[in-house]
């Protein structure tokens, strides 16, 4: 039986300003109709440092995602202005991109992309399992 919708999975900071952004770029940019959102405070920072029982519940939500829905993307999160992640942007990129790393080590066959929701609320794509492209791509 063909799957009637495409879905993807975000996982994103609780900060209303990042979620807008996220999925819109998300249903643009890889043509999915739903996005399943997972939100814990400073999410990026957390993916980033898998040794905390924070990371094992997010981890249990995205296995809820994927059993579920079977998403085509998991999108790592992470935003400009974070309250529970003060930190620089390249120590964000840094720890979006080492989240996205670690859940794509888990080798589920599902493409991972790292996102970054800047001041403007525009969208800088850090990484993306499915690319050699290393260099940051911005989409408005």
């Amino acid at each position: 039986m063909e799957k009637l919708h495409k879905f993807a999975t975000a996982i994103n900071c609780i900060d209303g300003r990042a979620q807008t952004p996220a999925t819109d770029w998300l249903r643009l940019h890889t043509n999915v109709d739903f996005i399943d959102t997972i939100t814990e405070p400073g999410a990026d920072e957390i993916l980033s440092n898998a040794k905390s029982d924070h990371f094992y519940r997010i981890f249990e939500k995205l296995r809820l995602s994927i059993n579920a829905h079977h998403p085509i993307v998991i999108a790592i999160v992470g935003h400009f202005d974070c309250l529970a992640n003060p930190v620089s942007f390249e120590i964000r990129a840094k720890q979006i991109t080492k989240g996205a790393e670690r859940m794509d080590s888990f080798n589920m066959g599902i493409r991972i992309v790292g996102l970054y929701v800047n001041e403007w609320r525009s969208v800088d794509l850090l990484c993306d399992s499915n690319s050699n492209h290393r260099e940051m791509r911005s989409f408005l």
